[in-house]
Formats: C-alpha cells, structure tokens, sequence
C-alpha cells in the first residue's frame, strides 16, 4: 500500500485499530523507560535527521511543488517549507527536549497524615497520544520527542500536504528509537492520506488512544471537538491582540508591532488586531503603520484609524473575528485599556495578547485580567512558542481551561497518581 492508494473501510479499520494495540503495547515499555534511555534515542534521533538531511529535503521539494500547483496559499506553503537551517532548527529541538529534566517520576507534592499515612502525587504518562496535524512537517518530529520524553506513545496523522516530509522525518525517529532498543511503534506515522483515518482516530482506536491533539485550521479543530470519544486538547483560533497603551514607548511600539505581524503571518501567535490608545493614535499609528505598509502589509481600520493613515480599508464586523494568517492587520482606536479589554474579551480566542506600555500598574492590570492562554507585557506575540518558552518545542498552544493550557510540552502530555505509604493503618 502507499500513502495515496485508495482503501476499503474495513481494511482501513483493522490496520487503524492494529495500530492502536500496538502503541498501547509500546505505552506499557515507555511508561517503564529509564530517562536516560530516552535521552539517547532523542540525540539518535537528532543526528539520524542530520544525516537524513538530503532525503528529508528531496521528499519535501515534493510536497512543496504539489502545494504551489494546488494554489495553497503562501502563508500555508511556508509552513510546509523546509530548508537547512529549518531542519537543523528541528534537530536542534530533539537535542532541546532531550536535554530537559525527565518529568516522570517527579514528585509533585507530599505530605503526611495524622494517622502516619504518608502521601505523594507523583506524575505519569498519560498512555497514547493521537496528534492531528497540516502542512508542519516539523510536528512529526516535535510531538513524537515531546511524547517520548513525557513516557508516551503517539500516533501521528500527517495531513496530505505535508505526508512525503513527515514520513521522511518519521524514518529518522524509527532509526533512534531502534538505536537504544525502545519499540518502534511508540511513535507511528499513519502510512494513509485517507481522511477516514482522522474519523477512526477520533473514536479512539478500540479505546487505545487516551487524548487527541489537533493541529491546523479551524475546520480540522472544529470536527475533532465534535467528533472525538476521547478528550482533546486544542485551539480553535490564535486570533492574537497587541494594546498599544498611552504610555506606550514609540521605538518599542514599532519594532513589537512589526514582528508581531510580519515575522512570520502564518502561523498561531501572528497578531491579527491592534488596538491602540486614542491618547496616543494621532501620534503613534502613523509611524507604526509606515514599515508595516512597506512590508506588505494590508490595514484594516475603524474609522478614528482610518482617519490617520491614508489608505487604510475599511474593517467590518467579520475582520475583528478573524485569523487571517497572511499579511493583513486590523486596527482600533480605542477609548481606554478597559475599552482594549472588552474587546479582547468579546472578539478574542483565548490564544495570546500583549500590552506595550512603561505604565507598570497598567500592564499588571492587563496581565491580571486578561483571559487567554498567553498574556504578555512589552513583547511580540510570536514568541507564544513552546521552544521560546523552554520547553524545548509544544505539540501546539491549548486555549481551554481543563488539564492543559498554552504551550503544551513534555509536563502537559502527563497525568498523576497518589502514592499511599502505610504501617499498617487500618480506617475506624
């Protein structure tokens, strides 16, 4: 079979149910694993990715020419893009998460009774990862270390556009896993384009698959929200926000403003609104707008903004709700930080907003009572990342409130259990 044959239900059934008991089976070795052992598969798997590089480049030059003859969008092509550095980016990341302390194991608290009882919350894997992903290639690699390092086993359902990139990076973390003797089931690649798969997954493979992670466009999101058996952790939307308060630093302003945009517009943490003081707008908004309109980038205004840069289109109702991932930006004069806020609250999606400002007492109020994931004081929201935060990578950004939120890792792909040690106690 390759990736792209066509596949009966029933076939397709039993080789996804197959490779549920599988990763359950691999679930049962990892949750044993010695942390060093995972350790030297990740730096396996990094150097195999070096190694691997040319193929790794040669599948993903395929991917890449399907996509631009597809007329996908460009924003959505450089997701899918990989080059040198991006792949040693990659590497780099495997190398990150090994070398990060091995969660499971930890004692999370302990205390002891009055009857002697002692008690420990101690952290575990959660089981089988299902993770959904489109056009990343790199979170075939990313969700499989993450998984492994957190004593996890994963199955991985690449989306068609990226399936030849991420099975070339899949060969590469077979090879670590066999290198120290680890299953090579604990991390599969779903070896079928067909979309029937993501349905079986979504029923739980037989009730091997604990959670469901997805990762793309709010269309995916939205049917595994709907459609999963099992718990899921996702984001609908990264519609990001930066308020541009009245004591705002101008240089600050401009160059957070910037990257925040047009770093890259594709994906999750890219700010799609601004909201800026009306104390401040005559003054600000024009400079700011300048270097965003000589990258490329389309305004989209009320009319107080409209009325400061020339050229600005008019937003409607639609623009404040959506994620545009491409090089279009919203703008808001508003009346106060609360104004700024009730916005936030009333079009936001939970993901990440930033405050740019030198008012101290301002920005705690933001950073208190904002409601999202993320919330940030005098920094460009695409630094929503989980490598940016130490994590070494994230399997994506979780905006709900249960279990996981924000940058999901190693620690948020675990669980806990209580530990009861007793002399013999008995209850009255």
């Amino acid at each position: 079979m390759t990736l792209h044959d066509p596949i009966s239900p029933s076939a397709l059934s039993d080789l996804m149910l197959d490779i549920g008991a599988q990763a359950r089976a691999a679930a049962s070795v990892l949750s044993k694993a010695p942390a060093q052992q995972k350790t030297d598969s990740l730096h396996a798997m990094a150097a195999a990715l070096r190694d691997g590089t040319d193929a790794v480049l040669a599948a993903n030059a395929d991917d890449v020419s399907a996509a631009t003859e597809a007329g996908i969008a460009a924003a959505f092509v450089d997701r899918l893009r990989l080059d040198p550095v991006r792949i040693e980016g990659i590497a780099a990341s495997l190398e990150a998460i090994a070398a990060m302390d091995d969660p499971i194991g930890a004692t999370l608290a302990e205390w002891e009774r009055p009857n002697g009882l002692k008690i420990s919350r101690v952290r575990t894997p959660l089981g089988v990862i299902g993770i959904i992903y489109e056009s990343r290639p790199n979170v075939t690699a990313d969700a499989g270390a993450l998984c492994l390092k957190s004593g996890n086993a994963c199955v991985l359902r690449s989306g068609s556009d990226a399936i030849r990139s991420a099975t070339a990076i899949h060969v590469c973390l077979q090879q670590g896993l066999k290198a120290l003797g680890l299953p090579e089931a604990a991390i599969q690649l779903v070896p079928t384009t067909d979309r029937s798969a993501v349905g079986e997954m979504l029923k739980g493979l037989g009730g091997t698959v604990d959670v469901i992670v997805p990762r793309g466009g709010k269309a995916l999101v939205s049917r595994v929200q709907e459609e999963a058996r099992v718990p899921v952790f996702a984001h609908l939307e990264g519609l990001c926000h930066a308020y541009v308060d009245r004591a705002a630093d101008p240089a600050k302003t401009i160059d957070i403003v910037l990257n925040a945009k047009m770093r890259r517009t594709g994906i999750c943490g890219a700010l799609e609104t601004l909201l800026i003081h009306k104390d401040v707008a005559a003054e600000l908004l024009p400079v700011i707008s300048e270097p965003l309109i000589a990258a490329g980038c389309e305004l989209r205004g009320d009319i107080a903004a409209r009325n400061l840069v020339s050229g600005m289109r008019e937003a409607t109702e639609a623009d404040w709700r959506t994620e545009y991932l491409d090089q279009i930006l919203s703008v808001r004069v508003v009346e106060s930080l609360q104004a700024a806020m009730d916005h936030i609250c009333e079009y936001g999606s939970g993901h990440t907003e930033t405050i740019i400002t030198e008012d101290r007492s301002t920005a705690d109020r933001f950073l208190n009572e904002v409601d999202s994931a993320i919330v940030m004081h005098n920094a460009s929201t695409q630094f929503a990342d989980g490598g940016e935060f130490g994590m070494g990578a994230e399997i994506g950004i979780a905006t709900g409130r249960i279990h996981a939120r924000g940058p999901v890792g190693a620690e948020q792909l675990t669980t806990f259990k209580y530990i009861v040690r007793g002399n013999g106690q008995t209850r009255p």
